[in-house]
């Protein structure tokens, strides 16, 4: 079939390889004509496993680069919008670029195709796409528009879409059905996987997919309702690793025990220091708008939002609490994307958290497989340093965070980690060590929802002191003030 893609954002990246990657021929279409021209010369604007593998393979033969909407939309029998909707300031989405993009659609339908909207938008978005269409000239007979959400990851969308748990389509007409059960065929029947060259089917994934076909609306709200569940899931099990912290459990344990129950499972039920990236902030934050908008209290979203900021905090909180002031401290950053396997910084709590570090005092060396270029946006030269790998963020600092939970954080070399700090002080947002090994490597290491652990090689003055305890231990300690002190004497040492 002949598809266009309208905004090579994220998104319209990943869509459009992926669809010439099952068969087929795909006009990317973006506003921005500089962007249009790096992918013709091959370059990638993103860091994303397996689309630059993609683009190589099919550019300039199924799928080709365009800055004109209308001639692709002639060229094309359906055209997929994907064009950012960024948040406004009163938490709604801003969906002036789908109204601009339906606008240009429109001058160009002469004879019935289907309007996809692939973007995250609010429940009856597509029947607004079909006025701003009507109203700009197309013919009632040739406007068809329906639902068709995204549900990639960061760091596995191409898999994501080329193995997805399910595609849900929502349609109005037969023919926005037959339209998408005919581009989708080559997943839903199998015939992709048995190509010669087919991406492989990661481990643990299943090729079985699940086929959900609704009305329009129905869609629309299935994205967001799924993406602000899986928001409000993260920010409950960081509560409850705040608790597990303050009463001796250990998190991990604890979501072992919880994930077990098919009810639940264990997605997302990682303790850390919250959420970030492009969608669910802004998701959560929509869909709040529209249950507002219908008259409905979803005051639960509000909360969702305000314990992931707090997460955050608590998060610097730790760290002063480990460094006692922060004026003046050195401190090395593993991680500046929102999350592992990316370069997008958007919402990330690592940037939120190193801006609060700067703003007490701190200075911050940080390093990031990916995401350090688009971070200079944010941090430019001499407000904080980037180092070339994690030994040497770690070099002579007094504390090392880890804020990002690449893969490569978690099979460091613990030896060689304490033998360039200064301190050996590790802060762990993201649980990627074992805190015993850490204990056993002489690191005083912080992780989220799980006890401090001291050994024999850890310095004299600490022992005898747990951090976080239950209130009659603290009592039985002296903490705060021990604490404070303590950490003066080591820091000062």
């Amino acid at each position: 079939m002949r598809i266009a893609v309208v905004g090579a954002g994220y998104v319209g990246l990943v869509s459009a390889a992926c669809l010439a990657e099952i068969g087929h021929d795909v006009i990317l279409v973006d506003a921005d004509v500089n962007r249009i021209a790096d992918l013709n010369r091959g370059e990638v604007p993103i860091h994303e496993r397996l689309l630059s593998e993609l683009l190589q393979r099919h550019r300039c033969q199924r799928l080709t680069f365009s800055s004109s909407v209308s001639a692709a939309v002639v060229q094309s029998e359906a055209v997929f919008i994907t064009v950012g909707t960024p948040q406004a300031d009163g938490g709604e989405p801003d969906l002036s670029y789908v109204e601009s993009v339906a606008a240009e659609i429109a001058s160009a339908i002469s004879e019935p195709k289907l309007v996809v909207e692939k973007s995250t938008v609010p429940v009856c978005t597509c029947e607004s796409i079909r006025k701003v269409l009507l109203l700009h000239g197309a013919e009632l007979s040739h406007v068809s528009v329906a639902s068709n959400p995204e549900f990639l990851r960061e760091g596995t969308a191409v898999t994501d879409f080329l193995y997805p748990d399910r595609i849900v389509m929502g349609v109005d007409d037969d023919f926005s059905a037959a339209m998408l059960y005919s581009i989708y065929r080559p997943l839903t029947q199998g015939t992709y996987y048995q190509q010669e060259g087919a991406i492989p089917c990661p481990l643990g994934q299943s090729a079985t997919i699940q086929t959900i076909v609704t009305n329009a609306r129905s869609a629309e709200l299935i994205k967001h309702a799924s993406n602000a569940f899986l928001a409000m899931k993260i920010s409950y099990i960081n509560v409850v690793a705040n608790i597990a912290e303050t009463v001796g459990a250990d998190i991990d344990q604890v979501c072992a025990g919880i994930g077990a129950d098919p009810r639940i499972g264990p997605e997302f039920l990682k303790a850390g220091i919250g959420y970030g990236g492009s969608c669910f902030p802004k998701d959560v934050s929509a869909f709040h708008s529209v249950a507002e908008q219908c008259g409905i209290d979803f005051s639960l979203l509000a909360e969702v939002t305000r314990i992931n900021t707090q997460q955050r905090l608590n998060f610097v909180k730790k760290v002063r609490n480990a460094l006692w002031t922060l004026r003046g401290k050195r401190i090395g950053a593993l991680g500046l994307a929102f999350k592992g396997g990316t370069d997008d910084i958007r919402e990330s709590p690592a940037i939120a958290i190193i801006q609060d570090l700067l703003k007490e005092g701190a200075s911050v060396c940080a390093y990031d497989p990916a995401a350090m270029l688009k971070a200079r946006e944010v941090f430019p030269a001499g407000s904080i340093q980037y180092a070339d790998n994690e030994y040497e963020a770690a070099t002579r600092r007094d504390a090392l965070l880890v804020l990002t939970d690449w893969r490569q954080f978690g099979v460091l070399d613990l030896l060689k980690l304490r033998a360039v700090m200064k301190l050996p002080i590790v802060i762990d947002g993201r649980n990627l060590f074992n805190p015993s090994q850490m204990a056993a490597a002489g690191f005083l290491y912080y992780s989220v929802g799980r006890a401090l652990q001291i050994t024999e090689t850890m310095p004299s003055l600490w022992h005898g002191i747990h951090f976080g305890p239950p209130a009659a231990r603290m009592a039985a300690t002296g903490w705060p003030d021990n604490r404070r002190g303590l950490h003066k004497e080591l820091v000062s040492t």
